[in-house]
């Protein structure tokens, strides 16, 4: 008689055990390959570029694939980009980069890559995601936005706004998710943004009102370098350029290139170019976000035989996008 309590005490802890278990969600981590910067028609071996990112996003099983902007245009000699890009298996996403507007408008931009709208919030697992749009310039009274490349009648100190409608909707949408949020933007909220510490300030309130740390991390590229940083708790990475970095000077491109590519690349005259593409793999767990990056070299002639630093302003000048972990812990 013992011997039978005993068994049938021994199942009654082990059922109650199983519902236990069956009853603690168990955390599936969110992952997703990010890009930037790509200028996939205006750079030599552009196709090959996106190619190798969709093909690492699909072998990487990610959740959704997500590029920061100044990807390529809507003509049909960029069809090829786009055609590739649709050939990942999951969801896509975009963010607008202001080269996106040299040839449009926002609208016909949003139109013709599939966007919602020029900036936008979805949910995966146990994450928001923000994508916001900073392509807006100042002519001293107004903020405007960027439409066939208008932005270029004033100095960069005039570029780089993020406007009053958006921000107001991102108070909104903020508050109106309890879940850990990631950004997503072209120009970086920490520094390239010239009205960035209003937006870091929306951020901030947030996660006060909140009463824990909701806003988490925020992605952007546009300045093709890399960096990690935190500002009052939340960190900001710069994720590198899948191409190049321009220099803005002439790079000894003579040296680098035939004379064929030099005149169907303009742009290389100015850049350098890495000899890899650069992207990011990004797993998001309650805990944090690890980012494993990729590692490229410059196209030589290298940087130091250009007669250039570690820097280009306040941006490191590298050929890579860092293995890095966030932690999300106050």
């Amino acid at each position: 008689m013992t011997y039978l309590k005993s068994a049938y005490l021994c199942l009654a802890v082990a059922a109650i055990g199983l519902v236990m278990a069956s009853c603690e969600k168990k955390e599936v981590p969110v992952r997703f390959a990010i890009a930037s910067d790509f200028h996939a028609p205006d750079v030599p071996g552009g196709q090959e570029r996106v190619e190798a990112f969709i093909k690492a996003a699909n072998d990487e099983n990610v959740d959704f694939i997500i590029d920061l902007g100044d990807f390529c245009w809507l003509d049909s000699a960029s069809q090829v980009y786009r055609d590739i890009w649709n050939n990942f298996k999951g969801e896509k996403y975009h963010a607008i980069g202001n080269h996106d507007l040299d040839r449009y408008s926002v609208d016909e931009y949003v139109e013709g890559m599939g966007m919602p709208n020029r900036y936008y919030s979805f949910d995966k697992g146990n994450f928001h995601f923000v994508v916001l749009d900073g392509n807006n310039y100042s002519d001293g009274k107004e903020i405007i936005h960027y439409d066939h490349a208008n932005y270029g009648k004033y100095p960069y100190s005039n570029h780089s706004y993020m406007d009053k409608k958006q921000m107001e909707w991102l108070e909104k949408d903020l508050a109106s998710t309890n879940l850990k949020t990631v950004l997503l933007s072209h120009q970086s909220i920490d520094s390239e943004l010239k009205n960035g510490a209003e937006v870091r300030s929306i951020l901030e309130k947030e996660n006060k009102r909140a009463g824990f740390k909701k806003v988490v991390l925020a992605f952007s590229g546009h300045n093709h370098s890399n960096y990690t940083k935190k500002i009052n708790g939340i960190s900001y990475m710069q994720i590198n350029s899948a191409s190049y970095v321009w220099i803005g000077k002439p790079t000894m491109t003579e040296k680098r290139f035939p004379e064929e590519i030099n005149k169907k690349y303009s742009l290389m005259a100015y850049s350098m170019m890495y000899d890899k593409p650069l992207y990011a793999i990004v797993t998001l767990t309650e805990e944090g976000a690890d980012i494993k990056g990729t590692k490229a070299n410059f196209i030589p002639p290298t940087p130091k035989e250009v007669g250039l630093g570690d820097s280009i302003g306040v941006y490191p000048l590298v050929s890579t996008i860092e293995d890095v972990y966030v932690n999300f812990a106050d």
